[in-house]
């Protein structure tokens, strides 16, 4: 803290406080869960665990009340999963930032956490430290995947998909991290050669994830116009 902070009033110093800490707002239907969660938390003491809720429709009313920085949530859960309900909070709330917490590994699970908007996907066997950095990181307006999510993420990258790097926009570092997967060389190989941290190269490899989608459902959406008024005649 600045010297300017330390000689502020005490309203001040306790008001600058409260604002230095984050705020989390923890999501599981079971409370062992919750526990095992929120005593992740307790050796850092800049992050607050703020509530607690049980299913996807009341973290939506949680979230109104509570106003967390970020709201830590499992999918699989009764009344609502936590696909839905992040998807409802990114809407409500444009500023405030999902994790998708859970034990699913699977593509389809992946896919639609991505597709909801969450801001990040960890697994909930993940250390303490993983997990602060994990919010960290979406705080500071990136993503987040943990690495076993990440490498299931890109290995079905087809060699057209990559060949077609020059169609999708992509920038010159993307081009480059593009070009070193298509060699086999691994996120944190990646990191390593281009002298940049491994969440970096994973954000970028998202990134390219998002621009090829959105070329093959364009693709697919040309090809459907076209054959149409041949299946007419």
């Amino acid at each position: 803290m600045s010297e300017n902070a330390i000689n502020m009033s005490d309203n001040n110093d306790e008001k600058s406080g409260e604002n230095s800490i984050t705020k989390v707002l923890l999501v599981d239907d079971h409370a062992v869960v919750r526990d095992g969660i929120r005593a992740r938390f307790e050796t850092h003491p800049d992050f607050e665990v703020v509530g607690e809720a049980v299913n996807g429709r009341d973290a939506i009313i949680k979230a109104g009340e509570l106003t967390p920085d970020v709201v830590l949530m499992d999918i699989s859960m009764p009344v609502m999963n936590g696909m839905d309900a992040a998807r409802q909070i990114r809407t409500d709330y444009p500023d405030m930032k999902v994790i998708i917490l859970t034990m699913h590994e699977h593509k389809e699970y992946i896919q639609g956490v991505i597709r909801c908007g969450a801001h990040g996907y960890i697994v909930k066997d993940v250390g303490a430290d993983e997990m602060i950095n994990a919010i960290k990181t979406v705080l500071g307006g990136e993503t987040y995947y943990s690495s076993c999510v990440s490498q299931m993420m890109y290995d079905d990258f087809s060699k057209s998909d990559r060949t077609n790097a020059d169609k999708l926009g992509l920038t010159q570092r993307q081009r480059t991290i593009l070009a070193l997967v298509d060699q086999g060389m691994s996120s944190k190989d990646i990191a390593n050669e281009l002298n940049i941290s491994v969440r970096t190269v994973e954000a970028h490899r998202h990134n390219i994830k998002i621009k090829l989608d959105a070329q093959n459902a364009a693709s697919t959406s040309t090809s459907g116009a076209t054959s149409a008024p041949a299946a007419a005649k």
